[in-house]
């Protein structure tokens, strides 16, 4: 039995590309897609097609980025049994009416050809606005993945909020504390169940369990197996080609790690709500999780805006 194999035991394995030639080779359920990999994909010249079909579909360039997006995921759609995440413009992340107004356009695309909504889940940024807009589209019977989540406050707010699906960033929260130490960072310290990425999905996973939260927990930003690993029984994780290569060629095994059986307490949890007021103080007393969201939202929007260029001048 491979690595992966021995994953896939516990855990739901979901692929993170939109190389749709690498897409059957692991035996994944769902597929996640984000605005950098879009752009990398779009600029491939095995997709020209996809972008000169966007680009004859409307003058708009909005709508040209809705299309191309849409199209990406029904390819994936096509070779994958599950779902995929298709994330809505990353320049709305902190306009609550715009995000809801993009994410029906982009579900309507996917309904006009026939795709079941439960095969399709529209990424949100976790900012306040983009909670929000995501409570209102589940009411609409509309999925969500909130995406850029590195906090128990996002994930408490994502919770109260109803939301199908979040994706807490393992490798960024890690990425920022090395960052932090500098040249003190002890990585041998750091590694596996220590590491704090792992650390801050694992909390997340044992508070909702606790809680009895529906919404599904997929760990997601991964920097190696050892993260991988320590986080096996996480409802899903969604790894990069890289990893996913490394995890078929490994025989190592990855046991369970998270189980709902004994996962201990989480301190000072209290049961969701939704609550501007008491976001906006969590948020501002951890500054790794305001960072990283706001990082996060301004590269995904650089990288929106890449794409928009390229489909402008095409």
């Amino acid at each position: 039995m491979t690595a992966l194999d021995s994953l896939a035991t516990s855990t739901v394995i979901v692929v993170d590309t939109a190389d749709l030639d690498l897409l059957s080779r692991w035996h994944a359920r769902d597929a996640t897609t984000n605005p950098s990999l879009i752009r990398k994909a779009a600029a491939d010249p095995r997709y020209a097609r996809l972008v000169a079909a966007a680009v004859r579909g409307s003058a708009d360039v909005n709508d040209r980025l809705d299309d191309l997006l849409v199209a990406f995921g029904l390819e994936i759609l096509q070779r994958l049994p599950g779902r995929v995440s298709t994330e809505v413009d990353a320049r709305l992340s902190h306009d609550t009416e715009g995000t809801v107004r993009r994410a029906r356009a982009l579900s309507a695309r996917y309904a006009a050809v026939g795709v079941p909504q439960e095969r399709v889940l529209i990424k949100i940024a976790a900012t306040w606005e983009g909670i929000v807009a995501a409570r209102s589209l589940e009411d609409e019977g509309i999925q969500c993945n909130l995406t850029l989540l590195f906090s128990l406050a996002q994930a408490q707010a994502c919770a109260a909020a109803g939301v199908q699906l979040i994706s807490p960033f393992v490798g960024r929260i890690t990425d920022w504390y090395r960052s932090q130490d500098g040249a003190a960072w002890d990585a041998g310290a750091h590694r596996g169940a220590n590491d704090p990425g792992v650390q801050a999905v694992a909390r997340i996973w044992r508070y909702y369990k606790q809680q009895g939260v529906p919404t599904e927990v997929m760990g997601a930003s991964f920097r190696d197996m050892d993260q991988i690993a320590a986080l096996a029984g996480c409802d899903l994780l969604t790894i990069p080609p890289t990893l996913l290569d490394a995890l078929a060629a490994s025989g190592q095994a990855m046991p369970q790690q998270l189980d709902a059986a004994r996962c201990g307490p989480v301190a000072d949890a209290s049961p969701p709500v939704l609550c501007q007021e008491c976001f906006a103080r969590d948020m501002s007393e951890n500054r790794m999780a305001t960072e990283k969201l706001q990082e996060g939202v301004r590269l995904f929007s650089a990288d929106t805006q890449a794409v928009l260029l390229q489909l402008a001048q095409a």
